[in-house]
């Protein structure tokens, strides 16, 4: 089995009286790319700030590299790129990348970094100068410095555009084609799709999922049916095999175990269906199922008299 690059046992962490993890079991292994998807305030952020020693548990042990997550050889093993980050904007490109590699015992060639991060010709710009998407290379460029083992990239294509972040995963997966191993957090569900080995889903601090991404599809069961209807969510949701609703662009979008037997209700319930659509179950179909809130105590049993 492969060595783990960070390690979570039994971790919860609270902040006040709000418990942002709670009991967390949570492994990585070398040369795994592993995405970490979970609604605002799931906790992934929270996760990834323990991994890296940012942040201590309420309870529980966080390891990086076999050791302490805050001691200085686990660290310099690492290249990390946070949501917010920021750096000076007279800088250059060329300067920012040799003032952080001065941080490292071996760093990787200045040529070799500003290549993997896509941002050849751009070595004398300011980072003020540069684009979105530009500014974003430069942080992953900073990343790569010390040559890391493990890289860590908290949602590093928020804010691109489409181009933008498809470029960025090209960057990505030169990078993973290496050896390293990564950790990704994102709320782009085909990001996830299209780059990790692994993915775990948290929920409400605990972990709802985890395992290879067609895995995480397999556990959808059937298939999703749009349509345009008058029925509303209520009546959808009470059709024999209906596991999830939800609207999009006007029409309604719903999850299903046996998509002919549906639409057949579907169809006796509301003659008038328009835009009828079947497709296959997706990871953002089993991304929404496995991260919907339970519904309340007692909801769709009556009133109990």
């Amino acid at each position: 089995m492969a060595a783990a690059v960070a390690e979570l046992e039994g971790v919860t962490k609270r902040f006040g009286p709000v418990t942002a993890l709670d009991s967390v079991d949570l492994t990585l292994r070398a040369g795994e790319v592993t995405a970490i998807l979970g609604p605002n305030g799931a906790g992934k952020t929270t996760a990834v700030r323990l991994m890296l020693g940012l942040a201590r548990p309420s309870a529980g042990r966080a390891r990086l590299l076999g050791g302490d997550p805050t001691s200085i050889a686990a660290r310099e093993r690492v290249g990390v790129m946070l949501q917010v980050s920021k750096v000076p904007e007279t800088l250059r490109v060329a300067e920012h990348i040799r003032l952080f590699s001065t941080y490292y015992p071996s760093p990787m060639p200045l040529a070799e970094i500003v290549d993997l991060a896509g941002l050849t010709g751009l070595e004398h710009r300011a980072f003020g100068t540069l684009s979105g998407g530009q500014q974003q290379r430069l942080l992953f460029a900073l990343a790569l410095c010390g040559k890391p083992d493990f890289l860590v990239l908290d949602e590093p294509t928020v804010g691109l555009d489409v181009e933008a972040r498809r470029a960025f995963w090209t960057e990505m997966r030169r990078l993973v084609s290496r050896g390293r191993s990564l950790l990704l957090t994102t709320h782009y569900i085909e990001e996830a799709d299209a780059l990790a080995d692994r993915i775990v889903i948290l929920q409400a601090g605990r972990i709802v999922a985890d395992g290879p991404p067609a895995e995480i599809k397999a556990r959808v069961a059937g298939k999703q049916v749009r349509c345009v209807t008058r029925l509303d969510e209520d009546a959808l949701l009470a059709l024999p095999g209906a596991r999830a609703w939800r609207q999009d662009k006007g029409a309604s979008v719903i999850s299903v175990t046996d998509a002919e037997s549906f639409v057949r209700d579907l169809l006796a319930g509301d003659a008038s269906v328009s835009e009828l659509e079947v497709s296959s179950a997706n990871l953002e179909q089993a991304f929404m199922q496995l991260t919907m809130p339970a519904p309340p105590v007692g909801a769709g049993q009556g009133d109990g008299r």
